[in-house]
C-alpha cells in the first residue's frame, strides 16, 4: 500500500511540475498583452484545480473499493478457514470415539 501511495504522489508531482512548466512557457512565449496573459494563466490554474479534484477524487473512490474488496476477500477467506477448522476437529472426534470404542472391545 506504501508503494501505491509513494507511486501516486509520483504522479501528483509529474502532473504539477508539467503543469507549472506549461504556464510558465506559455507566459514567457505568449504574443499577447501582460493581463490577458494572466487571465489565460487563471483559467489554466482553475481548469488544473478542477482537475485535480476529479482526479483526487477518482482515486479515493478506487482505494475505498479496494479496501472493500480486500476485506470481503478477508472474511470470505476467514470462513473458509473455519470451516476446514470444524471440519478437522469433527474429524478428530469421531476418530477418538472410533479408537475409544476398539479400546472398550479389546479390553
Amino acid at each position: 500500500m506504501g508503494d501505491e501511495r509513494g507511486a501516486s504522489t509520483a504522479v501528483l508531482l509529474a502532473f504539477l511540475g508539467g503543469a507549472a512548466m506549461g504556464a510558465v512557457m506559455g507566459l514567457l512565449l505568449a504574443p499577447q498583452a501582460g493581463s490577458e496573459s494572466r487571465d489565460r494563466l487563471r483559467g489554466y490554474a482553475r481548469r488544473a484545480e478542477t482537475d485535480l479534484r476529479d482526479l483526487a477524487g477518482r482515486a479515493g473512490e478506487a482505494f475505498e473499493e479496494a479496501v472493500d474488496q480486500g476485506r470481503e476477500f478477508v472474511e470470505s477467506k476467514r470462513s473458509v478457514l473455519q470451516e476446514a477448522f470444524d471440519a478437522g476437529r469433527e474429524a478428530m472426534k469421531r476418530e477418538r470415539g472410533r479408537i475409544q470404542d476398539e479400546g472398550a472391545e479389546r479390553g
